[in-house]
């Protein structure tokens, strides 16, 4: 039985390894692990938030931003984290460093389009072409932006459908803002009939468009005869308002224009089909 216990593993016999000092060593190993991992993980979590609720503060700093380098926080701390695990058993942590760095160009090379889109994605967090809350079009789809991270971003259609777009379709097609400023300019056109005074419809178009609080004074609205088409004389017009107000706007314009040529029994002329019968 004693020849057992001087089997050596190691360098070490098989009771050193089985002595309570050892023992007491590895113990105490584990629980320092633990209270690390706990540490590290709570200290993530705080620096998370509290870079994140830097961007929240102030109306002009862009959260999606401070979300962005919130992540990068939590990761980089997390990271520091398992070394020091490592480390306090005794694992060394500079080889594991160059194992990480061989691995993560294996996985590069195979993960090449996930990449790309990560790439786009801090492209577009640092340069902003686009940020959450913006009214968007981008790679054949339209909607107001709900998330954006290193790998997609959210659309949330007119009729609330979710889209998750790769960044990469987003960073490399072009990218259509329209929230990015505060006034829009809607454009209309609209025809009345060849035997109509031109000054009067003229009159009565623009004033219905006006009549409206959204309409915007300055710049200064626009109206003019733009076409002599087959069947009407056409007005186009132009006038300003605010971008959260064009779509809800543009459509009421026309209806009051509608209702408005009525009213003054103008004509608004449409093609017609005239059929002609032929005798036998």
């Amino acid at each position: 039985m004693q020849g057992f216990f001087n089997y050596q593993i190691g360098g070490m016999s098989v009771g050193d390894i089985l002595s309570a000092e050892f023992l007491t060593s590895i113990l105490g190993s584990v629980v320092s692990a633990i209270i690390i991992l706990i540490v590290g993980f709570a200290v993530a979590r705080w620096a998370s938030k509290r870079v994140r609720s830097i961007g929240g503060r102030k109306p002009e700093l862009d959260i999606t931003l401070f979300n962005f380098l919130g992540n990068i926080t939590r990761y980089v701390i997390l990271v520091l984290t398992f070394l020091f695990v490592l480390n306090t058993f005794g694992v060394q942590t500079t080889s594991i460093v160059a194992i990480i760095g061989a691995a993560s160009l294996a996985i590069g090379l195979a993960l090449q389009g996930t990449l790309s889109n990560v790439a786009a994605g801090v492209m577009i967090v640092l340069f902003r072409p686009i940020k959450i809350g913006d009214f968007v079009a981008v790679a054949g789809e339209t909607g107001s932006v709900k998330d954006v991270t290193l790998n997609f971003i959210e659309l949330a259609t007119l009729d609330n459908v979710q889209v998750i777009i790769p960044n990469g379709q987003v960073w490399g097609n072009t990218i259509v803002n329209y929230s990015i400023y505060e006034t829009r300019r809607a454009e209309w056109v609209f025809g009345v009939s060849y035997d109509t005074d031109l000054q009067k419809a003229e009159k009565v178009i623009l004033d219905a468009v006006l009549d409206d609080d959204r309409a915007l004074k300055d710049p200064e609205p626009f109206i003019q005869v733009s076409n002599l088409g087959d069947f009407s004389v056409d007005f186009t017009v132009r006038v300003w308002c605010a971008s959260g107000d064009f779509l809800a706007f543009s459509g009421d314009a026309t209806r009051r224009v509608k209702d408005a040529l009525d009213r003054e029994n103008i004509d608004i002329p449409f093609p017609t089909a005239v059929e002609i019968q032929q005798s036998a």
